[in-house]
């Protein structure tokens, strides 16, 4: 047991690290438009470029991490990343910059499968709700702190700088992971693979897209990206440039929101393995519902009080909803191919994050205004919710014998 403590620690911190490092540009946004005389358009492209990378390292880190192991994965990805955060600050274009931005996102796409296969593997069902709780407020943790952490560097240091500074955790992240993941008895070693094996695994994997299961609950996910990362890349700004606030406070109060969603995290996980525990994909469209519904308060709030209780209210729901979707996933994937099935859901769900952060900034451009941005949040919110309800007929706890995704499991056991 006190290993699979140390694995949700080790992927806990990592994950804080891994989303403070992609999320201090939209904190960083307003001095970086400003230095380099960026438009919102063009910061729009430069979010997206990540999310390009990001995308196309989903299916390749989950083939790698079931067929090679999650532990190379989880020890050199940070290596990579403190490189790539530390170059940030030297690029002077927004070209250079969308290059790096690019290779940053390859970097960080490729552990996210192996982080899901290292869970899937070391808990069960029941108690997996509660572990991807745990995981999952990482991800509220990173910009809560990086918003106060950054808006106080930026007052003392330039962006270049603080980008550099930012390169220093992720070293720390390589080194505990290769502490706890060399040794873990907890991660399974990859199964060994013979010509047989190969081509069973391939035929798994190429019935996987005939499944409707995994284009609802990847709909759902790439939908909600929309939302997420518009909420995530483009928040700051928004307080900054609609609400009249200066960086240092933006920062602050943007990191506010992200307090509310470590709590949504936190319920969620509670309610996905108790009251929820037979329900997850209802409790996974209420979430993007209610998100969509506090984006609307956000917006048409009057003042930057009731705006801020918004914001707050929507990062709640926003972030709940990640860790719904994590239990959702690891619910319906097959248990020999959980990071081949993750990568492949993840990587439908990252064109969400490859376009959004491109539209807002084109809508914000042409408009003058975050007015249509929210509205295209809120309406991505409600399709994902769609999705989500149509997976209730999937779920592997409710039904236990899910025709396809039990079979893709028997086939691994009868190989």
């Amino acid at each position: 047991m006190a290993g699979k403590y140390k694995i949700i620690f080790a992927v806990w911190f990592m994950s804080v690290v891994n989303y403070a490092e992609r999320v201090v540009i939209g904190f960083t946004g307003p001095s970086m438009m400003q230095s380099l005389h960026i438009q919102p358009k063009e910061f729009g492209l430069l979010l997206s470029s990540f999310a390009f990378g990001y995308f196309l390292s989903q299916f390749p880190g989950g083939l790698i991490g079931d067929r090679w192991g999650a532990r190379p994965v989880l020890i050199l990805g940070p290596l990579l990343w403190a490189l790539l955060t530390g170059i940030t600050g030297l690029m002077a274009s927004v070209a250079s910059l969308m290059v790096v931005r690019f290779c940053f996102g390859l970097a960080e796409g490729v552990s996210i499968a192996s982080m899901y296969k290292v869970v899937g593997d070391s808990y069960d069902m029941r108690s997996r709700a509660k572990a991807l709780a745990i995981w999952g407020t990482a991800f509220a943790v990173a910009p809560a702190v990086t918003g106060p952490v950054v808006g106080y560097l930026l007052s003392n240091f330039s962006w270049q700088s603080v980008f550099a500074m930012l390169a220093v955790p992720a070293l720390i992240v390589a080194g505990m992971n290769y502490t706890v993941f060399a040794h873990a008895d907890d991660v399974r070693s990859p199964p060994k693979h013979s010509p047989q094996t190969d081509r069973i695994s391939l035929s798994l994997v190429r019935d996987l897209f005939h499944e409707p299961s995994i284009w609802l609950i990847g709909g759902a996910y790439c939908l909600w990206n929309m939302a997420f990362w518009g909420f995530l890349g483009w928040m700051p700004s928004y307080l900054a440039m609609e609400r009249h606030i200066d960086i240092k406070a933006a920062g602050v109060l943007g990191g506010i929101p992200y307090l509310f969603a470590v709590i949504g995290v936190v319920l969620t996980g509670w309610l996905g393995s108790g009251p929820f525990y037979r329900h997850r994909p209802s409790l996974l469209a209420a979430t993007y519902l209610l998100s969509g519904a506090s984006l609307y308060a956000a917006y048409a709030a009057e003042n930057l009080t009731y705006s801020l209780f918004g914001l707050s209210s929507a990062a709640f729901f926003i972030y709940a909803g990640l860790s719904a979707y994590g239990m959702v996933v690891l619910d319906l994937a097959p248990t020999k191919i959980r990071g081949i099935y993750s990568g492949i859901v993840s990587t439908i769900g990252q064109l969400g994050s490859i376009t959004a952060p491109a539209i807002i900034g084109y809508l914000v451009s042409a408009t003058g205004m975050f007015t249509s941005g929210f509205v295209f949040m809120i309406l991505a919110l409600s399709g994902a919710a769609a999705f989500a309800l149509a997976l209730v007929p999937f779920s592997s706890v409710r039904k236990p014998d899910i025709g396809a995704t039990i079979a893709l499991d028997q086939g691994m056991t009868d190989a």
